[in-house]
């Protein structure tokens, strides 16, 4: 079950999780990115039937399918969708970035603009899971920031793809639209998304990257994705920009004796049925409340349907950390620096001011990290394996760009003249000085 230490027994690389890929993965990757920028939708359409089992002629969902996903998915599931994306869209409002301008002096002027990308590629998974809420999270954030084209790649059922190419069918009890979950669209049109391929996996990265026939090439990539997503994002990095190499979901809380030991386990739990290399970890100065949240992970583990995934995760990368004091968790929670960070404690908002490496914070007894998955507004995109040390969510400001002007007018130069013309001479660069000295005659 799952490991119990003493702070004093921990080690950091116990927890962190190292990005280290493979070199057949590397290779593999790189093989498919290559194929994609010489042969484009030739090779798409080879990638496409080897590893989704779909034949596609077309890959760009039609205008109609985002309407036909709004009648086909349940009414009552749209309402929340709508819900959820009027407070995304409200807190990332509040990231907006105007520029500035510095007020004129000695006839100098200076300031920078803010503008939006032109044109973005989102990323959503498909596989065991549809992933609605990734569209909400990336696509709004990406409207508001301004973006003029917001492309969607996702990969096709390999179920449904044969009996959707004209519209609507039903498998298993899932709704697809022309080969993908109807829950997908429905959100992408809800979000305000513009286009939707049907294209998933390195490939899709691939495609997204350097463009093909049918797929225009973007400026930037966002989303989450499986190891060969997450590769090829690596690899394209620089021909295009993205949001950032996910690992594992990742939760860590920070609870004492007050704390319900049922709720604890439950939200642990929450990130482990992401995937078996989820880290689950539990902070607490209570022995007692250590060994209860053991129990109720037993008693909670076997009533999931994702138990063999969860259990894997809590055996292998599960901890409970015995602190000395509340401060001291937050000195081993800053070191470990998780993805979900969760302080049920009382009065939590005083010891906010101790978080300093934390994707996102939940606070409280009554704030579960699942309310800020799907709902509260903060994005859930965000750095982890303890990339939070120097990087943040997912907002507004990834989808735009910043450009500094600079103006100068004759006697402005003159003034700085000498000074430009020193450093650009103690650097060596002659012709820097000349761009100075020939304007005025110097």
């Amino acid at each position: 079950m799952i490991k119990t230490i003493k702070a004093e027994e921990f080690e950091k690389d116990c927890i962190v999780q190292k990005t280290i890929t493979s070199t057949q993965l590397t290779s593999s990757v790189a093989m498919i990115i290559a194929n994609i920028i010489k042969r484009g939708d030739d090779a798409l359409r080879e990638y496409t039937e080897k590893f989704d089992g779909c034949v596609l002629d077309n890959y760009e969902l039609p205008r109609s399918a985002m309407e036909k996903a709004l009648k086909n998915v349940d009414y009552d599931f749209i309402r929340v969708m709508e819900r959820a994306a009027r407070n995304i869209e409200d807190f990332h409002r509040n990231q907006v970035q105007n520029g500035f301008d510095i007020p004129p002096k000695n006839g100098i002027k200076l300031g920078q603009i803010v503008t939006p990308i032109n044109r973005v590629g989102v990323y959503v998974p498909g596989g065991s899971a549809p992933y609605p809420s990734t569209v909400l999270m990336n696509v709004i954030p990406a409207k508001i920031a301004g973006v003029n084209e917001i492309i969607i790649a996702t990969p096709p059922s390999r179920e449904c793809s044969a009996n959707c190419d004209e519209g609507v069918c039903n498998i298993d009890g899932i709704t697809c639209i022309n080969g993908v979950d109807a829950r997908v669209i429905a959100a992408a049109k809800i979000a305000g998304a513009h286009r939707v391929f049907t294209v998933g996996g390195a490939q899709a990265i691939a495609a997204l990257a350097f463009g093909t026939q049918s797929i225009p090439r973007v400026d930037k990539i966002t989303g989450p994705g499986n190891a060969y997503v997450a590769e090829a994002k690596r690899q394209v990095f620089g021909i295009v920009g993205i949001d950032m190499i996910a690992g594992p979901s990742d939760i860590l809380v920070i609870a004492d004796a007050s704390a319900n030991p049922e709720h604890v386990a439950a939200d642990m739990l929450s990130q482990c049925e992401h995937g078996p290399d989820s880290p689950a970890i539990l902070i607490t100065n209570s022995e007692e409340l250590a060994e209860k949240v053991r129990k109720e992970l037993e008693k909670q583990l076997s009533e999931l349907p994702r138990e063999e995934i969860a259990r894997k995760a809590i055996e292998d990368h599960g901890l409970i950390i015995i602190s000395e004091t509340i401060d001291e968790a937050f000195e081993l929670s800053n070191i470990i620096a998780p993805e979900h960070l969760e302080i049920v404690l009382d009065e939590p908002f005083y010891y906010l001011d101790k978080v300093k490496n934390a994707g996102s914070v939940f606070m409280g007894k009554f704030t579960p990290e699942p309310l800020a998955d799907y709902y509260a507004g903060p994005n859930h995109t965000l750095p982890t394996s303890g990339t939070c040390r120097f990087s943040g969510p997912l907002s507004v400001e990834d989808f735009t760009k910043k450009t500094s002007y600079t103006y100068y007018t004759k006697d402005a130069l003159q003034a700085a003249s000498e000074d430009v013309i020193r450093f650009a001479e103690e650097e060596g660069f002659k012709a820097h000085a000349l761009t100075i000295s020939k304007r005025l005659d110097k």
